[in-house]
């Protein structure tokens, strides 16, 4: 069990993180739903197929925005590891996502454009779910915590001032006075 007073810090850290996976994600809906509009109005590209090549535009511009936004504190030591779960994980998301617009689509006949960006819109939120439990438990992984709550940054920031506060002072003379 936790100590006492751990657990409000801890919430306040996983809302802002939340809210930070909220801009971008927010931003990369908008990129997402506005390629899949822009594909779909001028290419006579099938529903779904332009919607695979909206998700990858928003994929990009994802890990742009967690990597050095929303993450930019985490661990950067196996950025290839990164990468590849990264890559793994929005693969999976984007099934997800096209998967609710595929069976509207096909299943239930839903084809209209107000449909699709409705169904489009709802796989997003769906996958978005997924996304966020992933990129944070297992892409972008947080920085070791100390015993005492302390991050590896924190506890180096800590030994650099106690070095500062030992380092001798150089004496400082004083100037005789012009005459």
């Amino acid at each position: 069990m936790s100590e006492p007073g751990t657990l409000r810090p801890r919430v306040e850290r996983l809302a802002r993180e939340a809210a930070k996976f909220g801009v971008v994600g927010g931003l990369g809906t908008l990129v997402n739903m506005g390629v899949f509009n822009l594909v779909r109005h001028f290419t006579e590209l099938p529903v779904v197929r332009a919607s695979l090549i909206a998700t990858i535009v928003a994929i990009l511009f994802n890990y742009v925005g967690f990597r050095y936004f929303t993450y930019r504190d985490r661990d950067k030591s196996g950025q290839a590891r990164e990468m590849t779960l990264f890559l793994l994980f929005s693969v999976v998301g984007a099934v997800i996502e096209n998967g609710v617009l595929y069976a509207a689509t096909y299943g239930a006949g839903w084809d209209t454009p107000l449909q699709s960006n409705f169904f489009k819109f709802f796989g997003i939120g769906v996958g978005t779910l997924f996304r966020f439990w992933s990129y944070r438990s297992w892409v972008f992984k947080a920085l070791p915590v100390e015993k005492t709550g302390k991050t590896e940054a924190e506890r180096a920031v800590r030994t650099a001032e106690a070095l500062l506060e030992k380092t001798p002072r150089q004496a400082t003379r004083k100037q005789p006075d012009r005459v």
